[in-house]
């Protein structure tokens, strides 16, 4: 099991990378561009992930994220633990506002998963594992 406080602190940095979704998503105007493989993406996008990247890079535990340019393979095949994230999982749905997105977190130690989180900003409901 993993250290309550590494548990404790993403549940922090989900909640608030939920509440920077969530000021975006109140807006009128969202703000979008398409990334290079024709993806979405948006401020709450790019607001979230900074949150992520400050609050677990605190950690000192290095993370892979669907929005930055991650190290390469060959630097990160060797890592022994990683935190991989989406900061909004469900960018079309934050888009065409339904509420169906997510913050996505997982920490991964020798490539096997120690803990993870899904949290629902719209409805404030958290799922997590800690394995």
């Amino acid at each position: 099991m993993i250290h309550p406080d590494l548990l404790f602190y993403a549940i922090q940095a989900a909640i608030a990378a939920g509440d920077s979704i969530l000021e975006v998503y109140r807006q009128e105007e969202i703000g979008t561009v398409s990334k290079v493989d024709k993806s979405p993406l948006t401020q709450a996008d790019l607001a979230s992930n900074a949150i992520l990247m400050e609050y677990l890079g605190n950690t000192g535990i290095p993370i892979i994220s669907e929005e930055i340019k991650n190290e390469s393979y060959r630097n990160r095949k060797d890592w022994e633990e990683c935190w991989i994230i989406d900061p909004l999982d469900g960018t079309k749905e934050f888009i065409n506002r339904n509420g169906e997105f997510t913050v996505n977190i997982a920490l991964l130690t020798d490539g096997k998963l120690q803990l993870g989180i899904i949290y629902v900003p719209v409805t404030g409901v958290l799922y997590f594992t800690n394995s």
